[in-house]
């Protein structure tokens, strides 16, 4: 009680798409009258009854809901055994203390005395601990863990207790990534690493010929890992690896730029490039775990660091809030919540997903214009400019924060290459007021955008 459940829930059928269900509301419907009535008229032992019959019927459908659980179900063996069978459970997590203060006064019928609540508490929370997938304070934590996103300052330490599974580990890594936290993944590996590889750093990652060589070093098999430890490029590279290699095996990316702590590493999108364009060859491949650790930013340069704020303003964007001003573990969260949620609405990119495509028609054309020398942070941040001006929304954050610079790159070949990356008509992410949304632009408008964006 007191935990937030239903607010919650009502966030996460926003976020992610899923249908809610509270519990107790269905057997307050049920039985015609409130869950104080119940109490008061038939006993706890009769609301428990019909508490069991609800929950078990929805958690045996085969309906994809959220379920907000009353706080005593746990005690039922019989709704532990499907919770566990049945459905991915987040404990969200709270003391005691604040817990009575919003419960009491309120009529709850296990609510009435703060000896007894406390007693309840310290029964259930084991209960919780043993049902419980994950644990989580916000809708942004239940979304997080939903997606298998794991976010800790530190869990670099912790590798080889959050790597899921017990199968051998082939570490995939890049030359920097290597020197400075390469030792400290293998030790955190242990007995579980099979073999180190690396990737040349940035999109020379993505090519036929490095992804070719990386299959045929590996040498584990379908119950092995890919680790991947690197930038977004690094982790896109792997994860197309893993999920080619042997027809598909486990990945688990942990991202250590900005770019792919907030982007790049989420949602299960892995692609290569070709000399025609930017992740044309690719598959959705979604990580067993994402681990996110902040820390690994301490030494990330600071033109890496401006990439992967373009990222961050993309979001802050898209989320109408300026998630750019919060601090850089805060910035990390909630920005790699915000995408997860998306994702897990759309894992395979047919609907809202698209909008995270914001900006990014107009960079992936400079990137491919400039040979994939130009920074893809740098190059999204000048497609945010072209996308909010042709939305007629203002630039100031973008500009502000950014500070992105026309670039020089030849205009036919820019044009080309975005008309190969729109596979057919030139729809394209813009906003209006109500958020988001993906229509087709006339070319000549779309062609002046991009041209604005090209040094003379």
């Amino acid at each position: 009680m007191g935990a937030g459940k239903t607010t919650v829930a009502e966030q996460l059928h926003a976020r992610i798409g899923r249908p809610i269900v509270d519990i107790d509301y269905v057997v307050e419907r049920n039985a015609g009258k409130s869950i104080p009535e119940l109490f008061a008229e038939e006993g706890e032992d009769a609301f428990r009854e019909q508490e069991r019959e609800v929950a078990a019927r929805l958690l045996r459908s085969v309906e994809r809901y959220v379920l907000a659980f009353g706080g005593g179900a746990v005690e039922s063996p019989l709704l532990r055994e499907l919770l566990r069978e049945h459905a991915f459970v987040v404990h969200l997590d709270v003391d005691v203390e604040t817990a009575w203060e919003r419960v009491r006064g309120s009529g709850r019928p296990l609510a009435q005395n703060e000896d007894a609540f406390r007693s309840l508490f310290e029964r259930r929370a084991p209960l919780y601990a043993e049902v419980a997938d994950a644990r989580g304070r916000d809708a942004d934590d239940v979304v997080l863990a939903a997606a298998g996103v794991h976010v800790e300052t530190g869990a670099l330490a912790r590798l080889g207790e959050l790597l899921p599974g017990g199968g051998p580990i082939a570490l995939v890594t890049e030359p920097g990534v290597a020197g400075i936290y390469g030792a400290d993944a293998q030790l955190a590996l242990g007995h579980r690493l099979a073999d180190v590889h690396e990737l040349p750093t940035g999109e020379r990652a993505k090519t036929v010929s490095e992804v070719e060589r990386l299959w045929r070093a590996l040498r584990i098999d379908r119950t092995g890992t890919v680790l991947a430890l690197g930038g977004g490029a690094l982790t896109d590279a792997a994860g197309f690896v893993a999920a080619t290699y042997t027809r598909g095996c486990t990945w688990v990316p942990m991202p250590t730029t900005l770019v792919g702590q907030v982007d790049a590493a989420i949602g299960g999108k892995t692609a290569i490039d070709l000399p025609e364009g930017k992740n044309l060859v690719g598959s959705f491949h979604w990580p067993d775990r994402t681990i996110v650790d902040p820390a690994l930013l301490e030494t990330l340069p600071q033109r890496e660091r401006r990439n992967g704020m373009a990222e961050v303003v993309k979001t802050g964007i898209l989320a109408g809030a300026p998630l750019w001003e919060l601090p850089e573990a805060e910035l990390v969260r909630r920005c790699a919540a915000y995408k997860a949620g998306i994702c897990l609405a759309d894992p395979y990119d047919r609907g809202i997903r698209r909008t995270l495509n914001l900006g990014h028609t107009f960079a992936h054309a400079l990137e491919a214009a400039a040979d994939f020398e130009l920074p893809h942070g740098e190059a999204v941040a000048l497609g945010l400019l072209a996308a909010l001006r042709l939305s007629g929304r203002d630039t100031t954050a973008v500009e502000d924060v950014l500070a992105p610079s026309r670039v020089r790159v030849d205009r036919e070949r820019a044009w080309e290459a975005l008309l190969r990356d729109k596979k057919g008509a030139l729809n394209l992410v813009l906003l209006r007021a109500d958020g988001a949304f993906v229509g087709e632009q006339p070319a000549s408008d779309v062609r002046r955008a991009l041209d604005e964006l090209v040094a003379e």
